[in-house]
């Protein structure tokens, strides 16, 4: 069952509203003359069909969405005052935007990539955003490399094409990717459906209670439907036969009211334990091992409704993790700390500086009081109200209490490297994930990457690349580059 549309009875008219006499053919200086520049139902129709696409986002273009429901099963106030976590029970409203992070806007579902996990929740003390994807880590751990990172992902600017030169040579020059890659490169690097895969809030973030104690919080989102993957050729085959299956297969699962469902999950770390882990706890290149802080399950997410416009409310959605609500914050993370800034910026640029107003995007169970005005599609929402604080005349005022909890901090201004902890090594998780594999799934994983890495056009690169892998693991490396040198010849 489709979701009703809602179409106005009534004479076609123009955007100001005059009724349309022909829609059929334009207007002209007599039969099979010129067309007229006075004909404005033409003019306007050809003029808006010109603006109908804002600038596709530089990564996570190619994305499906649904509205939901957060119902949280634990009561976690011991950690948090965030008033949507306060009661067992409590439901909050969510839109949650699955995306490849490669492909423009495009490209094919099933594709190996990670795949974006951003979710809205439309709490009662405005919105909060998670911004997350399917895996639990990072290929680096640092913004200032994003950059550099996308461009070795998108297409070369001298040959309009993905090179497995720029990507290989990047990785391999950046050894902390090597756990994703590890990852990505397995058997969950393409998942089935998007209903049938985890995700993971990645970064680490603070939560904070009623007393002021601070604790470092990751978030898991375990499927409920069960993991199922794609291999290689499946997903090669699925891809030129249907482009959209991921997005097809969410909208016709909804419709057919088969929601699908997460369990959520948190680790928690009390905050004194940080300093003293045995790696950097806000190295998004790494996960924290579930017998150091074992999960607690703390509610369900179920998506039951779908966008009935998929431009106004998934291409104009906008998720930043900037949006806090009281007792949820930010942590030492170098990536997380670039991305309160860069995910804002992105959309005020591509969606416009009142993207906020949106539907998709503006609070659901409270009101947005600010005292900013104007700007592109700036619709008079604030009337006669006055655009500055403090006032007299019964504006918005601050409250004297901050979302989070300050971090201590110490030493001089630079550009340092993040802390360095005992297992800080590059390698030593990617090293624990191949062991943990089956036979069968280490040698899909070697399959997987050496038809990748015998694509470069360069020993060295190549070498790089098998080089990481061996230093996660001998036999990892000893099998990858037997099979990288028998394709390459």
């Amino acid at each position: 069952m489709t979701q009703e549309a809602h179409v106005t009875q009534g004479p076609l008219t123009t955007e100001a509203g005059a009724p349309v006499a022909d829609n059929q053919n334009s207007e002209t200086a007599g039969v099979g003359g010129p067309v007229l520049v006075q004909d404005q139902a033409l003019l306007e129709k050809l003029a808006h069909f010109n603006r109908e696409r804002i600038p596709e986002r530089i990564v996570h273009a190619r994305g499906a969405g649904a509205y939901g429901t957060f119902t949280l099963t634990r009561d976690v106030s011991q950690w948090t005052r965030a008033k949507f976590l306060s009661e067992v029970g409590k439901q909050t409203e969510t839109f949650l935007r699955f995306s490849t992070v490669a492909g423009n806007l495009g490209s094919a579902d099933a594709v190996r990539d990670p795949r974006g996990f951003a979710l809205k929740f439309y709490t009662e003390e405005g919105n909060y955003d998670l911004v997350g994807n399917n895996t639990p880590v990072f290929f680096i751990k640092d913004a200032i490399k994003f950059p550099d990172f996308i461009h070795t992902q998108k297409r070369d600017p001298y040959t309009g094409s993905q090179e497995a030169d720029n990507v290989w040579d990047f990785w391999g020059l950046s050894p902390e990717s090597t756990h994703q890659v590890t990852w990505l490169f397995g058997d969950r690097g393409i998942p089935a459906t998007l209903r049938h895969m985890n995700g993971y809030g990645s970064h680490t973030y603070q939560w904070n209670n009623e007393a002021g104690e601070v604790f470092w919080v990751k978030y898991h989102f375990k499927t409920d439907q069960g993991i199922k993957n794609l291999t290689q050729a499946e997903a090669d085959k699925l891809a030129g036969e249907d482009a959209d299956s991921h997005q097809r297969d969410l909208r016709e699962s909804i419709e057919r009211g088969d929601f699908p469902s997460w369990t959520v999950q948190v680790q928690v770390m009390p905050a004194a334990d940080a300093a003293n882990y045995r790696f950097n706890p806000f190295d998004l290149t790494k996960v924290w091992p579930h017998e150091d802080y074992p999960p607690v399950e703390i509610g369900k997410l179920e998506l039951n409704r779908n966008p009935e416009n998929i431009f106004a409310e998934v291409e104009q959605s906008i998720f930043s993790p900037a949006h806090f609500v009281p007792g949820i914050g930010p942590s030492p993370d170098k990536m997380l700390q670039g991305r309160l800034f860069a995910y804002g910026d992105a959309h005020r640029y591509r969606v416009g500086i009142n993207a906020d107003h949106l539907p998709v995007n503006r609070p659901h169970a409270t009101e947005a009081r600010t005292n900013s005005r104007d700007g592109f599609l700036y619709d008079g929402r604030h009337k006669g109200a006055k655009n500055y604080e403090p006032n007299s005349f019964g504006g918005p005022f601050q409250t004297d209490r901050p979302l989070w909890q300050s971090v201590p901090v110490a030493g001089g201004t630079g550009n340092h490297e993040a802390p360095s902890h005992s297992e800080d090594s590059d390698f030593v998780q990617a090293g624990n994930l191949y062991r943990l594999l089956s036979e069968d799934e280490k040698a899909r994983l070697v399959d997987n990457l050496a038809g990748f890495i015998s694509k470069v056009s360069r020993d060295d690169i190549a070498e790089r690349a098998v080089n990481n892998f061996r230093q996660a693991d001998g036999d990892f490396g000893k099998r990858l580059e037997a099979a990288v040198q028998a394709l390459r010849g």
